[in-house]
C-alpha cells in the first residue's frame, strides 16, 4: 500500500503493468498467427527467438539509456512500439512472415532499451526505500499477466485474428506513453560520453563486476536462471512422468504463478529483514528444493513443489535487480541495468536449449536431483558471513539491512 499511495511508484508499476500485458498478449499470438499461416512448428517458434535476440546486445543498447534523460526516452520509445505494432495489421498471408519477424524483432531490441531506461528511471522516482516493494510488485504484477494476458490474447486472436491482438497491444503502448509523461521527475542531462562508445559501454560492467555486493547477486541470478531453464525444459516430461496429458502443465504453471505472486507481495519486508543475500539465498535454496522433490510422482507432491519453485525464483531477481538500482551511480545506471539483465535473462534461454537436448538422454528423477544439487551449490557462497560481507563491500551505500 506504500507504494501504491506514492504517486511516482504507482505510475510507473501501472505502466508495467498496462505494457506487460500487451506484449504478453502479443507473445502468445504471434507464434499461433505464424502457424495459422504456414503449419509450421519451427516458424512458430522462431516467433520467441526474434523477440529474445536483442537481450544478447544488452550493454550496447542500453548505453543509450544513459545517453539521455530516461523519463522522455520511455514515452519516445513506447509510442514507437505503438506505431511499430501497427505494421502488423497487413499480415495476412506467408508471405509476409519475414515483416513479422522483424518487427518482433525491432520489439525486442525496443524494449531492451526501454527496460534499462525504467530501471534508471525507478531508482529516481520511487523512494530508495520502497524499491524492494516496487520490485516485488512488479514480479507479482508481471506474473499475473503471464496467467492472464496470453489466455486474452489467444481468446482475442481465434475471434477476431491476429490483426486485432496487435491493435490492443498498440494501445496498450500508448497508454504506458501516457503514464510515463504524467511522470514528474526531475533529472539531471546526462553529460556527453568520454571516450569511444565500446569504453561507454563496458563502464556497466565494469561497474558490476568490480563491485563487491552486485557481482554474487548477478552471477547467481544467472546461474539460478540456467537451472531454471534446464528445468523448464523438463516440464512436459515431468507430466508424462506423472501420468497425466500435456495440459497438465497448466495446472502447474498455475501453481508456479501463485508462488510468484506470494513472493513478490511479500519481498519488500523479506529484503529489509534478511538483506539481499540471505533473501536470495533462501529463495535459491528453496527453489532447489522444490526441483529435486518433483523426482516423487505424485501429485500434490508435484503441486507443493510447483508452488515452492515460482516462490523461490523471483527472490534472487528482486534481490539483484534492486541491489542494481540502489548501488550504481546513476549515470551508469542503464548500462548496468540492461548488462545485469543479459547477465541474469539470457542463460535461461540456453537451459531450455540444453534441458531439450537431455530429455529422454539422462533418467527424469537423477537429472531432478541433479539440478536441484547444483541450485543448492549456487545459493552456498551467498550465505557468507554478514561480518565478511560487510568488510568486502566497505564504503556501499546499501542500507537495505544486513548483506
Amino acid at each position: 500500500m506504500r507504494v501504491l499511495r506514492d504517486r511516482g511508484a504507482g505510475l510507473c508499476l501501472a505502466a508495467v503493468v498496462v505494457s506487460g500485458f500487451g506484449t504478453s498478449a502479443l507473445w502468445l499470438a504471434s507464434g499461433v498467427w505464424v502457424k495459422d499461416l504456414t503449419g509450421s512448428d519451427g516458424l512458430a517458434a522462431l516467433c520467441l527467438l526474434a523477440m529474445w535476440a536483442p537481450s544478447l546486445a544488452g550493454p550496447p543498447l542500453g548505453a543509450l539509456a544513459d545517453r539521455t534523460r530516461r523519463g522522455p526516452l520511455l514515452v519516445w520509445a513506447n509510442l514507437l512500439l505503438a506505431v511499430l505494432v501497427l505494421s502488423l495489421l497487413t499480415v495476412g498471408s506467408p508471405g509476409d512472415i519475414l515483416l513479422l519477424y522483424a518487427v518482433l524483432f525491432l520489439y525486442g531490441a525496443t524494449g531492451v532499451v526501454h527496460d534499462a531506461a525504467q530501471s534508471a528511471l525507478v531508482a529516481t522516482a520511487v523512494d530508495p526505500k520502497l524499491l524492494g516493494d516496487f520490485n516485488g510488485l512488479r514480479m507479482t504484477a508481471m506474473e499475473g499477466m503471464k496467467l492472464l494476458a496470453p489466455l486474452a490474447g489467444a481468446g482475442l486472436y481465434t475471434a477476431y485474428g491476429g490483426p486485432c491482438v496487435a491493435l490492443l497491444d498498440s494501445v496498450t503502448f500508448l497508454i504506458a506513453a501516457g503514464l510515463y509523461a504524467m511522470l514528474r521527475v526531475r533529472e539531471d542531462r546526462p553529460r556527453p560520453a568520454e571516450g569511444s562508445w565500446r569504453e561507454h559501454t563496458v563502464e556497466g560492467a565494469r561497474c558490476l563486476w568490480s563491485h563487491p555486493r552486485l557481482r554474487p547477486l548477478v552471477l547467481a541470478g544467472g546461474a539460478t536462471m540456467l537451472f531454471a531453464g534446464l528445468n523448464g525444459a523438463l516440464a512436459y516430461a515431468v507430466v508424462d512422468f506423472l501420468g497425466h496429458a500435456p495440459a497438465y502443465a497448466g495446472v502447474l504453471y498455475a501453481a508456479q504463478g501463485v508462488g510468484s505472486v506470494v513472493t513478490g507481495l511479500a519481498s519488500g519486508t523479506a529484503l529489509r529483514r534478511l538483506g539481499s543475500r540471505r533473501f536470495a539465498a533462501c529463495g535459491i535454496a528453496l527453489t532447489a528444493a522444490g526441483v529435486a522433490l518433483r523426482a516423487i510422482p505424485s501429485d500434490p507432491v508435484a503441486l507443493v513443489c510447483s508452488a515452492a519453485i515460482g516462490a523461490g525464483l523471483p527472490c534472487v531477481l528482486v534481490a539483484a535487480l534492486t541491489a542494481v538500482q540502489r548501488e550504481t551511480p546513476k549515470a551508469l545506471l542503464g548500462r548496468a541495468a540492461a548488462t545485469a539483465h543479459t547477465l541474469i535473462f539470457v542463460p535461461n534461454v540456453l537451459g531450455l536449449a540444453v534441458g531439450a537436448a537431455l530429455v529422454g538422454a539422462v533418467a527424469l528423477p537423477l537429472l531432478l536431483v541433479l539440478l536441484g544439487l547444483g541450485l543448492a551449490a549456487t545459493s552456498l557462497p551467498l550465505l557468507q558471513r554478514a561480518g565478511s560481507a560487510e568488510r568486502n563491500a566497505a564504503g556501499s551505500p546499501l542500507d537495505a539491512g544486513p548483506v
